[in-house]
């Protein structure tokens, strides 16, 4: 009797999550959202625990913190301060709270990444092509005869040794400077980024968080430039009543301050940035919800103005855009707005700089800043 062949279905049964993984993941979310501030994350932690079940009795939230310290995703804070008082959890000898680590840091920026752009792959050294063949560091797949002055590490020996035993025949090897080919390699333009965030109050009304994406776009970007990018220079300011560059370290601890919205401050500091960057291709990125009603006058004082849209703070705006033009500084500016006014005034600032403008809600703005990073690193920005 001849045996058949098929397939058999059956009932999947997903293996078993460790639970600390399965906390972990919670656990990044939550932390990020709470800016860093690991007594609330893990108070948020116990009340999912409460309603979803989800840890028991052998696995609990304290053998997760204990495995968070062990594993060095947390350490403990050292308050002298507290030392003699005694009367609180972990405070003896000196001894505070809980703080995540570097290792965590960068942790939340690939957790950033893969959300946002997780169907790419790392990547060698700098991927900005030019399209002109020359002195790069990416091979081109092109061959072309050896001229003087150029370096040994790019004769292709293999094509080279071929050429040879073409040209001389296997019985009598002879190698000569005319078997001699080099690989030609494409030039890449390397790009310098400033990525501007809004930090006003109105980042956080009306019940809506926008500045937790808005830190999760930067730490992906951050993530993608310094490890697929690595050539390329990304820094990262933030904007109230005034302006002042954060690190890539200060991330996750982003939080929104009871300011106003002064965005001049954050052109003139992103331009001052680049102005210092040896690089050619030079852009700004722009990430903000409200209009601006912020400026700082000479003698120090603020000019605030939250009722519509201030002709001075808007005209100072204008110039500031323009000013950015004629450094050949393009940019972009990613609104999480739909009020009508505040379009036409995006869209005068971004013809005043010939740039680019998203109207966007928070759904997809990070795939929209990374389609339109790669864009820009595909062409030498004028």
């Amino acid at each position: 009797m001849q045996e058949r062949l098929g397939f058999k279905f059956d009932r999947f049964n997903p293996k078993d999550v460790d639970p600390f993984d399965k906390l972990f993941g919670i656990f990044k979310e939550l932390i990020t959202h709470t800016s860093g501030d690991f007594d609330e994350a893990i108070d948020w932690l116990r009340q999912l625990d409460v309603e979803y079940k989800l840890t028991t009795p052998e696995y609990t939230i304290d053998d997760f913190i204990n495995d968070l310290l062990e594993r060095g995703y947390i350490k403990q804070e050292i308050d002298p301060t507290q030392g003699d008082q005694g009367d609180g959890e972990g405070d003896e000898n000196g001894t505070g709270g809980f703080k995540i680590t570097a290792k965590t840091e960068q942790l939340l920026r690939q957790h950033a990444l893969e959300q946002i752009f997780g169907n790419m792959r790392k990547g060698s050294s700098g991927n900005h092509k030019t399209g002109k063949l020359g002195r790069g560091d990416e091979h081109s797949g092109d061959y072309r005869p050896y001229r003087f002055g150029d370096g040994l590490d790019r004769i292709s020996m293999t094509e080279s040794l071929r050429n040879a035993q073409i040209n001389h025949g296997m019985g009598n090897f002879n190698l000569t400077e005319d078997d001699l080919v080099v690989e030609d390699t494409q030039f890449k333009a390397q790009m310098s980024t400033v990525l501007m965030i809004d930090i006003s109050h109105s980042m956080i009304l009306y019940g809506e968080d926008r500045i937790t994406p808005a830190k999760k776009v930067a730490m992906a970007l951050a993530e993608l430039i310094t490890t697929r990018y690595p050539k390329d220079t990304l820094d990262i300011i933030v904007f109230g009543n005034d302006a002042w560059p954060i690190k890539i370290a200060d991330l996750p601890y982003l939080k929104v301050g009871p300011y106003h919205t002064n965005t001049v401050a954050g052109l003139q500091l992103a331009m001052d940035i680049l102005r210092r960057k040896r690089n050619t291709n030079k852009q700004i990125f722009m990430i903000t919800d409200g209009k601006p009603s912020c400026l700082r006058l000479k003698d120090g004082r603020y000019y605030k103005n939250s009722n519509g849209l201030d002709e001075y703070i808007v005209e100072k705006c204008y110039t500031m855009a323009s000013q950015a033009r004629r450094l050949r500084i393009p940019i972009t500016t990613f609104m999480i707005a739909n009020d009508p006014y505040l379009q036409r005034f995006v869209d005068e600032f971004t013809e005043a700089n010939q740039g680019k403008a998203f109207f966007t809600g928070l759904q997809g703005l990070g795939e929209m800043i990374f389609t339109d990073y790669e864009a820009n690193r595909r062409k030498r920005l004028k």
